[in-house]
């Protein structure tokens, strides 16, 4: 005889099931939303966390001055060109040069000098943003001897921050802070050796980057494209929820060649994924990380 459960008045709050948590009306209209843009466009927000989509789509509410997240994603549906604008918002096209500089610093020291024993590198800058860590790494790669013999792979899935990443021009007033970045990262010239100023621009050598592959890929769709030595994906996964954050490490474990090296952001590590056993800390504090298995 099946036994019926006891009303939920008289459980014992202490093996009674959990009760999911009702989601509030925002919660279900982000979730539509993101629904929408996965079907009609296939970019994929699903798994970005709860607080950085509400952030981010009430800001674009506010810029694109309309009224509901339903009044977003009705107009969403129907043009493409207010889906481009809400892209921008949607993936925050905000980076700097040699951010968190001892970052770099512990490239060259404890990264680099391994990354000469290869006959050729391949690096992954996954989430390139507008191209700042690009630049940086290839500038770092050519003074210490590198960048000749590397091939830098630079994804993000907003084409128009691909293609302010290829122009490699970037505002005038943020270069003093560069200048101070690149200074701590143990920068061996001069940073305005690297760049030319003109109209309140900096315009950095095109040749830092003229082998650069700029590429559209998704950490939530797509697959690995190449085996690389190196792959650099700071600031990203923090807005990702723990499934999609297994999703990328488990990418970028697949892409790195054997003892191959993962560069994560400040604020994230790879101690509660999935894999945490198949990488050894190789700079824990500067969040280098070098495959195992």
């Amino acid at each position: 005889m099946t036994r019926k459960p006891l009303p939920a008045a008289l459980q014992d709050p202490a093996t009674a099931p959990m009760q999911p948590q009702p989601l509030s009306d925002t919660e279900i209209e982000l979730r539509l939303l993101m629904e929408a843009i996965y079907l009609k466009y296939s970019y994929d927000f699903r798994n970005y966390t709860t607080a950085s989509q509400k952030r981010r789509v009430l800001y674009a509410l506010e810029q694109l001055e309309l009224p509901s997240i339903s009044a977003l994603q009705d107009r969403v549906l129907r043009d493409a060109a207010l889906f481009g604008q809400l892209l921008q918002f949607l993936t925050i096209p905000v980076s700097e040069m040699f951010r968190d500089p001892a970052y770099f610093l512990a490239l060259r020291r404890h990264v680099v000098p391994i990354l000469h024993t290869y006959p050729s590198v391949k690096v992954w800058v996954a989430g390139c943003s507008t191209g700042e860590e690009v630049f940086s790494l290839a500038i770092l790669l050519r003074e210490e001897g590198l960048l000749e013999r590397t091939q830098i792979y630079a994804t993000d899935i907003n084409p128009a921050s691909l293609e302010k990443a290829r122009q490699g021009i970037f505002p005038l007033e943020a270069i003093r802070g560069y200048t101070a970045n690149y200074q701590r990262a143990g920068g061996l010239s001069a940073f305005s050796d690297y760049y030319t100023a003109a109209y309140e621009a900096a315009r950095f050598d095109p040749s830092l980057c003229a082998d650069v592959i700029f590429a559209d890929h998704s950490l939530a769709t797509d697959s690995v494209f190449a085996e690389t030595q190196l792959v650099s994906c700071r600031n990203v996964l923090i807005y990702f929820n723990r499934q999609l954050q297994d999703r990328a490490l488990g990418l970028f474990h697949e892409s790195l060649s054997h003892r191959g090296f993962l560069g994560l952001g400040s604020k994230e590590s790879i101690d509660f994924s999935g894999y945490a056993d198949r990488f050894d800390a190789h700079a824990r504090t500067e969040r280098i990380y070098r495959k195992v298995a």
